[in-house]
């Protein structure tokens, strides 16, 4: 498998997965000319694409979806009950796009797993599965539990939310209190130590590279995030570089990720 960050964070999400026979986007939410001038940075065309998964309804991971589906003849995949929220939203989507599902399918030799995360709307995370290769995706979730850690386990590479630091969140000023009490909620967003208690279970059930992803702009710093979640791990005896590696998506284009 290849894996490739468009954007992460508050400004548009967008992922490309790629395996021998399928092509796939993990939701789309930067325009659509703008993520055509991404694609193209790694060879890939928006006609190469078989199918759009959604996680949720927010903004900022469905901007560019209409436009991608309909420019190229795309399926858009959400689960049933992200729909009912989707539907008003997309619906310039082709009813022969629309594609449903329940829990685990499958798209040509690319084998998909959601689980429900905990967020303000329906929100799903994935496992993606070809061969003997793993990776999940796991943004948007306020909190992590023992479901969400089985349905991932495993994986080699998770790009895993770390949206915030507390100590950050708490003095900006541009947030009202509403806002904060929702982002550091149970069903809002990861903080760095909420996002290094987990990294820390992901390895120890296999996974050894970790994308921070979903950074916040305002309340968060790719050198911050891996610093400190860096720093955690290493208390726990998990040395980045050594254990496993640390990178951070951010909203333009990161590396390339493969897996054999």
């Amino acid at each position: 498998m290849r894996v490739f960050n468009l954007s992460s964070g508050s400004d548009g999400n967008a992922t490309y997965i790629e395996t021998d026979n399928s092509r796939i986007l993990v939701d789309d939410g930067i325009s659509c000319s703008e993520t055509i001038k991404r694609l193209d940075l790694i060879g890939v065309k928006g006609s190469d694409l078989d199918a759009i998964v959604v996680t949720h309804e927010h903004s900022d991971h469905i901007k560019g979806i209409s436009i991608l589906s309909k420019k190229f003849n795309i399926p858009v995949y959400a689960h049933n009950d992200v729909w009912n929220g989707l539907y008003p939203k997309l619906a310039n989507l082709k009813e022969e796009n629309i594609r449903v599902f329940t829990g685990n399918f499958e798209i040509k030799d690319l084998k998909i797993s959601p689980v429900e995360i905990p967020h303000d709307v329906k929100c799903f995370g994935f496992s993606f599965e070809n061969g003997n290769s793993r990776i999940s995706l796991l943004t948007d979730l306020g909190h992590t539990n023992d479901k969400i850690l089985e349905s991932v386990k495993g994986s080699r590479l998770v790009y895993l939310e770390a949206n915030h630091d507390l100590a950050m969140l708490r003095s900006c000023e541009k947030y009202p209190l509403a806002l904060k009490m929702r982002i550091a909620g149970k069903n809002g967003h990861l903080s760095n130590d909420a996002s290094s208690e987990f990294a820390e279970k992901l390895v120890q059930t296999g996974t050894r590279q970790i994308v921070l992803s979903h950074l916040s702009k305002e309340n968060n710093t790719p050198e911050l995030a891996f610093t400190y979640i860096s720093q955690k791990l290493a208390e726990k005896g998990i040395i980045e570089g050594e254990h496993m590696r640390i990178d951070v998506a951010t909203t333009v284009p990161t590396r390339i990720f493969k897996l054999k």
